[in-house]
């Protein structure tokens, strides 16, 4: 790509990226605040992202913040969408496009939620989707495999966080921002690998109820020993990750 050409992708490219960085940080911050309710008893459940918004649908001012997200959500996708598009490694390029997937998804759960459509549960998705798999031939070691995969996203954001690597598509340093980074990827590994975990255990034990989502993983968490401390630092984690979304998306190099 020219250089011409590249200053054309980077002035459209950009306002795609950082709208969809800062949607992505108002999830995260809407899951951590549900969350640490629920750990400090005042009310609530653990829930995924869409249930987070889901829980925005009752007011005037929830629904803006919807129609907001929605547009945010789109945007991310779509910038994903571009930078497999523009990526010559095989590797990145899926990466890339599992990442648009999920923002396609949640931009979708985002519009039903504003039509007035109710939204299944992550938890109820993991059961409904592990039950189907464990019937296919060799359903078990898939449901295993998908487990394993969960597992090593959240090693490869516990790495992320203590390397700091985060900061490597950094334009400019921020130590409020490398901090939130570090404790937000640390809580997302511990999600990722309680999901993993519990895929896992489903496949060895035959009983998709045993998988569980985003909104499961935090409830295993409640009901844990010393549940709420558990669960109200990786709510705060979760939070932390919102944080960092938002320097990222000031930040982040978003042409790389």
């Amino acid at each position: 790509m020219g250089i011409t050409a590249h200053k054309a992708a980077a002035d459209w490219e950009e306002p795609l990226a950082r709208t969809g960085l800062c949607a992505k940080g108002v999830s995260y911050a809407l899951v951590g605040a549900l969350a640490i309710g629920v750990a400090a008893g005042v009310g609530g459940k653990s829930t995924s992202r869409s249930g987070a918004l889901q829980s925005l649908a009752g007011s005037t001012y929830g629904k803006i913040v919807l129609v907001l997200l929605f547009a945010g959500f789109g945007a991310y996708a779509l910038w994903r969408l571009v930078q497999a598009w523009q990526d010559d490694e095989w590797g990145k390029r899926l990466g890339h496009l599992g990442r648009a997937a999920i923002y396609i998804g949640l931009t979708y759960s985002t519009a039903r939620i504003l039509a007035g459509a109710g939204q299944q549960s992550q938890n109820a998705k993991a059961h409904q989707a592990t039950a189907v798999v464990l019937q296919w031939p060799g359903g078990r070691e898939l449901v295993i495999a998908a487990g394993l995969v969960a597992i090593g996203a959240g090693l490869w954001n516990l790495y992320r966080g203590i390397s700091k690597k985060f900061e490597d598509k950094w334009r400019d340093h921020s130590s409020i921002g490398s901090v939130a980074g570090v404790v937000g990827h640390v809580a997302r590994f511990v999600v990722f690998a309680l999901i993993g975990v519990f895929a896992i255990k489903a496949a060895a034990q035959y009983d998709p109820k045993e998988a569980v989502g985003l909104d499961g993983a935090l409830q295993k968490l409640a009901h844990a020993s010393y549940g709420g401390a558990l669960l109200g630092l990786t709510a705060a984690g979760l939070l932390a990750y919102a944080v960092f979304c938002f320097f990222d998306a000031r930040y982040r190099d978003v042409t790389r």
